[in-house]
Formats: structure tokens, sequence, C-alpha cells
């Protein structure tokens, strides 16, 4: 069954919400406006370094107590329109689907299966923190509207720029090298002082949706073969040979793994414990499928999914459940949806949503949860169809709390076999099965043992862990430190992503392992790398797909681009795919 654009059972329905809506939204931006007052961001104190000192605790004074006055107006309209809103709830399903309508079903399918019997798909995670502007600024980020417009932006120009590769031509060392930003489109600095100005979309993006779709289809990728000996030859570029971006990557991406990709460049593909991995300050090149968490924010969710929309046909936004969630009482009662936004080039076939039960403190206010979805690939050289399942999740975050996080895993491993074998159908080939999200403990801190020896990790892969309670020497860690974050060192993409291939800067930026409590730390282990804490996550499984594919990571990605926008590193990955003929 077709998946439904809106929420509501009727339009009667989706109306009298909107009513209720527009009744509470002015109170609750007086609210927040009240709240964003009284918290700075560091760069907002920096700036007003060259201001005159009279001047904010005028506009502080005079700002609340206007605020406050249009809260006290505002608010009888406000219950009034609560009162319309919280029963709604119940009949409301947990997320609105956008669909743009291609000019042709070929431009929604992958026939990569279908002509060579292998491809290519590439998905990224990343918490945004779009929180109320207000509450924003305690993790030391504002102006939410603002920067989900820039996020938006930057994830477009990365995503939609040609998928370049250089190759190595030598006896003892093939591999592909990112371009340099040289050739690729400027992107604009991402401090506060650089979203006023809003990014610029790329050319293709600026027609009607229809020639958006085409020209997102039909973007090229290119070769560029490099020799090795000291010669002068120039650079040549190979044509593309099918017509489909994704699936002539797809040649070109099998054909650089001939051997294992090295060190070649200080920016480019490196390859050790056999995962080819990057620090790239752009977001990879066509980006499949994309799960971001913390989007509480409505408005930041709809500026993104027009943002998002000419290159991602399929996005489900506004996820999870509203006032009281089962069982009914005070504690129970949802603020906010779970903070999550998938965006897929994929049609969505089916989609599922459930909300954690266990949870506790201020994370209990968010309806976190994990939503399953079902996509649909194109078909395979029989003409069987072929699908992927993609799982994405935000899990509870106060420190301590592992034995709820551990609770939540179990919750989640059930509910994706749950939705899997609801699901399947015998003629369908799976190719992928993909859990992401932010998980909120690491791979090196102690007092996240519980969840590193979570059963989780038996069932699906995690390119970048070396065993429980430690990482591969490569890894970098995922999660800022806040108050750090518009400091030169990070506050660009080209900074940040110099920052991280710097082991002895990287610990000044990343937050550090968390003890036990009432133990002390001592990291890392002599001779190891510092890491840091890694709590953004791709993981995926083999032994719940087809048992004719067969799955090769071509490269896992450390992503910069959105310095300066949110307090996480966003994290890529790629997989290759062979449907082998049964």
């Amino acid at each position: 069954m077709a998946l439904q654009t809106s929420p509501f059972p009727n339009e009667f329905v989706a109306g009298v919400h909107t009513i209720g809506w527009a009744l509470i939204l002015p109170c609750f931006w007086c609210l927040d406006c009240l709240i964003a007052l009284q918290k700075s961001t560091t760069l907002e104190q920096t700036e007003r370094l060259e201001q005159e000192c009279y001047l904010h605790p005028l506009k502080v004074v005079f700002g609340s107590f206007t605020f406050f006055i249009l809260f006290l107006v505002t608010a009888p309209f406000a219950l009034l329109g609560f009162l319309l809103w919280a029963p709604l709830q119940a009949c409301r399903r947990p997320f609105y689907y956008h669909r743009e309508t291609p000019s042709s079903p070929e431009q929604e399918t992958h026939r990569g299966f279908e002509v060579m019997g292998k491809a290519s798909f590439g998905f990224a995670t990343a918490n945004l923190c779009l929180l109320p502007d207000g509450l924003a600024r305690f993790n030391n980020l504002g102006h939410t509207q603002r920067r989900a417009a820039a996020i938006g932006q930057h994830i477009v120009q990365g995503v939609c720029r040609p998928h370049i590769r250089i190759f190595v031509d030598s006896p003892s060392s093939c591999g592909t090298l990112s371009p340099s930003n040289s050739i690729l489109p400027a992107v604009n600095s991402s401090t506060y002082g650089a979203t006023d100005r809003q990014t610029q979309p790329p050319a293709g993006h600026q027609s009607d949706s229809t020639e958006r779709q085409t020209t997102v289809s039909n973007s090229s990728s290119h070769v560029v073969c490099v020799p090795c000996e000291d010669t002068e030859e120039s650079l040549t570029e190979s044509p593309p040979s099918l017509p489909n971006s994704n699936q002539n990557s797809n040649q070109q991406h099998r054909s650089a793994h001939r051997s294992a990709p090295r060190a070649l460049l200080s920016q480019g593909l490196r390859q050790q414990d056999d995962v080819p991995w990057e620090v790239s300050s752009l977001f990879p090149a066509n980006i499949d499928i994309l799960c971001l968490e913390e989007v509480f924010d409505k408005r930041a969710a709809q500026k993104l999914t027009d943002v998002l929309k000419p290159v991602f046909g399929h996005i489900l936004y506004d996820i999870g459940v509203y006032a009281w969630h089962s069982p009914c009482r005070v504690s129970s009662f949802k603020f906010f949806n779970s903070g999550l936004f998938l965006a897929s080039r994929f049609p969505v076939l089916e989609a599922q949503y459930h909300c954690y039960t266990t949870s506790s403190g201020e994370d209990a206010l968010a309806a976190k949860g994990l939503l399953s979805a079902k996509v649909l690939i194109g078909r395979n050289q029989k003409q069987k169809k072929v699908v992927g399942y993609f799982n994405c999740t935000h899990l509870h975050a106060p420190e301590g709390d592992g034995q709820i996080r551990c609770e939540q895993l179990n919750m989640m491993t059930k509910w994706i076999s749950d939705f899997q074998a609801a699901n399947r159908q015998p003629d369908e080939e799976v190719v992928f099965d993909v859990l992401c999200g932010d998980f909120n403990f690491d791979n090196c801190s102690p007092d996240d043992n519980l969840e590193q020896n979570h059963p989780v990790f038996e069932e699906y892969r995690d390119p970048c862990r070396a065993g429980p309670g430690k990482e591969k020497a490569w890894v970098i860690g995922t999660l800022l430190e806040q108050p750090t974050l518009y400091e030169d060192n990070v506050n660009t993409p080209d900074n940040l992503q110099r920052t991280l291939e710097n082991e002895e800067l990287r610990k000044q930026f990343i937050s550090p392992p968390v003890p036990i409590l009432g133990s002390s730390l001592v990291y890392p282990e002599t001779g190891q790398p510092w890491i840091g804490r890694r709590i953004d996550y791709i993981l995926y499984r083999e032994n719940s797909i087809s048992k004719y594919c067969r799955t090769d990571i071509e490269e896992v990605t450390f992503i910069t681009q959105l310095a300066g926008l949110t307090d996480h590193i966003p994290v890529g990955l790629r997989l290759n795919v062979t449907l082998e003929s049964d």
C-alpha cells in the first residue's frame, strides 16, 4: 500500500489540527524568543566585544519585557489551540511523506543490477541539533531557521557535484584520490556570519522540480588517471559509458579497487584494516539515503524538505508522536517528535515508526524511537524486484544511563526483525540492510561498557570497530566540544578537516571518553591513537540480505562540511553490492 502524504486520515482532521497549531504557534514563538534572549552563543559573545557595552543589556531587558507581555497575551489562544491539537494526536500517523513526481519512472530506479548485476549505494547520517532556537543555544548553537536552510544547501552542494575519482597508475599502488577542492563548486563559510548570506544551490537546481530531477539524475561521474612515474603526461578523463550517473560510478568504483588504495595524499582516500576512508570537506557525491537526527523544529524540517526535495524525491519528516503516549501519564507527554528525518532517492515502499518506552529526564519529553523503511531499488537481470532496508534511530542521551540505552537497543533489534518479517516478499531480492543514527554512546568510554557489548554488534557490522571498547586506529570521534565550535581551527570545513587529520589538534576539539563515576581514566593506551567519542554510527549486515549478494565497503567518510552549523561530525558509508546470478 502506498504511503500517504498527510499523517491525518482526512482533510477535516488535518484542517482542525492546522487551526489548533496556528493558535499555539504565536505563544510558542514568544516563549522561544524569551529564552533565546537569555542565552548567547560564544560566537555572539565574541561579536559583542566590538559593540558598545550597554547595547546588549538594553536588548535583553526591553526584549524580555516585550516577549513576556506577548506571551501572556497569546497564552489564552494557545490554551484553546492545545485543546484542539492534543486529542487529534491519537489519530495522527507518525510522519509526513513528501514525494516529488519524476518526469519518468526510470528516474526513481537504479539500473545497476539490471544492466551489470552490481551497484554502489551511498548513505550518510548527521545530528543537526535543530531544536527551537532558545533550546539549541544550550548546545552553543543558535539561529535554527537559518542553520536549517544553510545545512540543506550545503548538503545539496556536496551530493550534486560530479563524482570524481582519481586513479594512480602504478604497479605497486592503485587506488582513488579525492579531488582537490579547487575543481569543485565553492562552498561558503558555514559560520553564523555566513548563514545570513544564503548559499546558492547549484545551477541545475534553479529550474522547476522536473528539470531539477533530470539534472540530478544525469549528473556525470569522472575518472582521472594519474601516472606514478615522473613524467609530464597530462591528466586524461574517461567519458561516462552509461547514462545513469550512479550506475556509471559503480563500474568505475569496482575498477578502482583492483588493489588497495594507499595514503597517497593528505586529502584523499586512505585504506587501513581493509576499510577505505577519508576526511572530506564535502558530503560524498551521489548519496542515496540520508538520515538526520534532532530535526525537532517543524519549521526547520519544512525548510530542509524544501531544499532537499529536488535531490531526494522521497522524504519522511516530522516523525514521531506528540502529547500523551501510551501509557497516558504526565511523564509520558511528548513535547517534541523523534527528531528523525529521512531523505531517499528511491521510492519508499513501506515505513514504520516505534517510540521507545524507556526514557528519563529531559529525554522523556521527546518521542525518540526507530524508523524502519523499505525502499525500491529497481530490478535485477531476471526482472525480479530489488529492494533495500534502512533503519535510523536516536537513543537516550544522558551519560550514565547505559541500562536505558541497552533496553532501547533490545527494542530496536526486535522491531527491525518484525518489520522485515512482515514486509519481506518471496519474489524480491534484498541488497542492503543498514542501521544508522546517533547512538549516544561510544566505543572507547569505560562508562559505555554495557552498550559496547550489546548483541546488536554481532548482527550488524561496524566498519570502524575493532572490538568491544576498541576502535580501529584510523577512526575519528564525531562529537565536538561545544564551547569550541567557533574557534578558527574548526569553524570552516577546510579548517575542521585539517584539525581532524592532526591528532594533537583533534584532542582539543573532539569530546574525550567518559570515565566510570569515581574512577580515573587513562586514555589512550600506550601506543594507541587519540580518537575521542564516536557516537554517530552507520552499520550494515549481510545475513538478512539475499544469499546471492556480496557486499564490499567502498569508503567510510568523516564529513566536515557542516562546520559551525552543528556539534556533530556527519558520517558517510558507501557499499558496493554484487548480485550474483542464481
